[in-house]
């Protein structure tokens, strides 16, 4: 009887060669009720929380470019002298009050090394927004598919517990008129429920794929997703594999803003190892005389105890490790997007090649229903005709979820890092 099958399976194999995917919804809506992906991406990217937090992290960021370009205040002091003593300076006759103006002098290129390190990090700030819409736009994808997959795999259940019923239907007939033994029967009712149970899971599933894809775009979805969507594959490019490059990436460029950041670090840390000067100018009055003067001073630091150099040396080895990490970074990229493209075209082939096998076990299918209807079969010969439908249908929508998938990951790894803003001083 197995070679019977095998036989049916084979002629409707080279029977059927165009591809009969079906891809019913649980509910039919009208077009207008339909979510796509660009629709969910653009409410999503509207609320998300994600991007208001990389927006703050951007004026932030610009704000501590204004407070570095800040000069460091003047001091305005007043000194009182020769008062409160003995002698003749018991009282304040003899006292010498002095109203002095201090200016710190910035040396060694302080101010234009802090501009350049809150400048870099605005970049980075930026770099960082892409990121987190970039990151959204992956997530919010990703969802949509495991939706659409979920409603796919939920018409399958749907189907799949109508055949079970049918088939148990049929069982129970043959067995009435002694055609069939009653293990038929009873092995027809365990896959109907079997049937039933993965039809409630598929339910489940398609619920909570729906709810997780609605926290995103912040609103239930009535309606239906695009389906036609789901079903289309790009065409892939044959030939020897391209080696992935990685330049121009959101990747690199963060690990090229942070080595920028930590080489502005290393100038503003040698340019700290200059000391500044503090120069003053006053007037001081002469209580006894009534006689005013003029008071110059400058003020120096001695770098004796912190003269700068461990600051310096510190600031050269996160430097040499922000060079290392970037290294680190593109070969992850370039492995990562080697491997999702990978991924796309594996799930490409067996997108393509679920639809001839698709067809074959449909026809195997339908052939064995007829049979077994008519006694020509064994109920076995069915079981295993509708488990290969089964198994083809479901393979077809798990190569179509792992088509898009790798799709999704793969517009991430690649997603443009964006132009950089120039700012002056």
């Amino acid at each position: 009887m197995k070679s019977i099958y095998a036989a049916l399976l084979a002629a409707a194999s080279c029977a059927g060669v165009a591809q009969a995917q079906s891809s019913p919804s649980p509910a039919q809506v009208a077009a207008s009720e339909t979510l796509t992906l660009n629709e969910a991406l653009a409410q999503a990217g509207a609320i998300a929380p994600s991007n208001e937090v990389a927006t703050l992290g951007i004026a932030a960021a610009e704000a501590g470019r204004a407070v570095a370009a800040l000069r460091p205040n003047p001091t305005l002091n007043a000194d009182v002298e020769n008062v409160i003593g003995t002698g003749p300076y018991k009282g304040i006759n003899e006292a010498e009050t002095t109203i002095g103006f201090a200016l710190p002098l910035e040396l060694g290129g302080k101010r234009p090394a802090r501009i350049a390190v809150a400048d870099a990090q605005t970049v980075r700030a930026r770099i960082d927004a892409a990121i987190a819409r970039a990151d959204l736009r992956l997530q919010v994808t990703q969802a949509y598919i495991e939706a659409v997959a979920a409603e796919r795999r939920l018409a399958i259940a749907q189907d799949q517990l109508g055949v079970t019923r049918e088939n148990l239907r049929i069982a129970r007939d043959r067995v009435e008129a002694g055609a069939n033994s009653p293990i038929d029967q009873q092995r027809a009712a365990l896959l109907a429920a079997n049937a039933e149970a993965e039809l409630e899971r598929a339910q489940r599933s398609a619920e909570a794929s729906r709810l997780a894809l609605g926290q995103f775009v912040g609103a239930s979805i009535p309606g239906g997703l695009d389906q036609p969507w789901f079903d289309r594959i790009e065409s892939i490019r044959r030939g020897p594999a391209v080696p992935a490059n990685a330049d121009g990436t959101l990747a690199l460029a963060a690990a090229g803003a942070d080595v920028a950041t930590a080489d502005a670090q290393f100038r503003l840390a040698r340019s700290q190892r200059i000391p500044d000067l503090t120069v003053s100018a006053g007037t001081r009055r002469l209580q006894a005389s009534g006689d005013m003067a003029m008071v110059f001073g400058v003020s120096v630091p001695l770098p004796v105890f912190n003269n700068g150099r461990a600051a310096v040396s510190q600031a050269a080895a996160l430097r040499n490790q922000s060079e290392a990490k970037r290294r680190l970074a593109r070969f992850e990229a370039e492995r990562a997007i080697t491997a999702a493209r990978a991924d796309r075209d594996r799930a490409a082939a067996s997108v393509r090649a679920s639809g001839p096998a698709l067809s074959a076990a449909q026809e195997a299918a339908r052939i064995a229903r007829i049979g077994y209807g008519e006694g020509k079969f064994d109920q076995l010969v069915l079981l295993e005709a509708e488990q290969a439908l089964l198994d083809a249908r479901t393979a077809a929508v798990d190569a179509l979820e792992q088509y898009h998938d790798a799709e999704a990951r793969l517009a991430r790894l690649t997603t443009p890092a964006p132009t950089p803003v120039q700012t002056g001083n």
